[in-house]
């Protein structure tokens, strides 16, 4: 039976990775230095540490220790091989069970950030929705015109350039080709549901501010870290050109 845990992944990597330089290293090259095992075993025993505690496993370290010491000193397993299996069944199927309590509870979480996400932006699209020259379209998506453009229209089927800075209300900027320096291409249909209409009503040339409630971005299930669930987005888009 295989322990199908990832808790020893890092060093498993490291080793992976330590044989691909090996293999790669041109025949001239100079003497690798000595690594510093004190350190390295330092390293990796953080990593599993860590791997133990982010999966909350109760793990009896110095029994782990031991483990390790009669292995690389050579000595017989302590238990049976048949005893060690039948326990690693059993804990697998507990740890599914607890990542199945985890999931559960995370998902009953986000639902309630979404409800009260959602409602603050409603009172944040409402409130907006008075402001002189923002628009809102049937979708609910709310547009500002800042600079007006003379190019073309984009299409569903086309690609565009543009350069976008993407906040959420509370000003907290998750995302921004601007402050990379550096514009992006992408078709029209593969992004949000507010982008795809928003894109459509600009002009090559123009720069709109989108106000963008989460049915139309990542609704219920946010995206990443920055952006939760329910969150409204704000993006200031400038559409550069268009690419058939």
């Amino acid at each position: 039976m295989k322990f199908k845990s990832c808790l020893v992944i890092a060093a498993l990597a490291a080793s992976t990775t330590l044989n691909a330089q090996e293999a790669v290293k041109p025949a001239a090259a100079a003497p690798a230095a000595q690594p510093d095992m004190e350190k390295v075993s330092y390293f990796i025993g953080r990593q599993i540490g860590g791997n133990f505690k982010q999966q909350k496993v109760d793990i009896n370290v110095d029994t782990f220790a031991a483990a390790i010491r009669d292995v690389v000193a050579g000595k017989e397993s302590k238990y049976p091989q048949a005893e060690l299996e039948a326990a690693m069944g059993v804990f697998e199927k507990y740890m599914q069970s607890r990542m199945a309590e985890i999931q559960a509870e995370m998902a009953k979480e986000a639902a309630a950030k979404s409800v009260e996400a959602k409602a603050a932006g409603a009172k944040f699209l409402a409130d907006n929705a008075k402001r002189e020259g923002v628009k809102t379209t049937a979708s609910g998506l709310q547009y500002e015109i800042i600079k007006p453009g003379d190019g073309a229209k984009p299409v569903p089927t086309d690609k565009v350039n543009v350069h976008y800075h993407g906040t959420l209300t509370s000003g907290k900027v998750f995302d921004s080709s601007v402050q990379r320096g550096e514009p992006i291409t992408f078709g029209v249909q593969e992004v949000i549901k507010g982008w795809t209409e928003g894109l459509q009503l600009m002009s090559v040339g123009s720069k709109f501010k989108f106000f963008i409630p989460s049915d139309l971005a990542y609704g219920d299930s946010g995206a990443g870290a920055d952006i939760g669930p329910g969150e409204t987005l704000i993006f200031e888009v400038e559409l550069l050109k268009i690419e058939k």
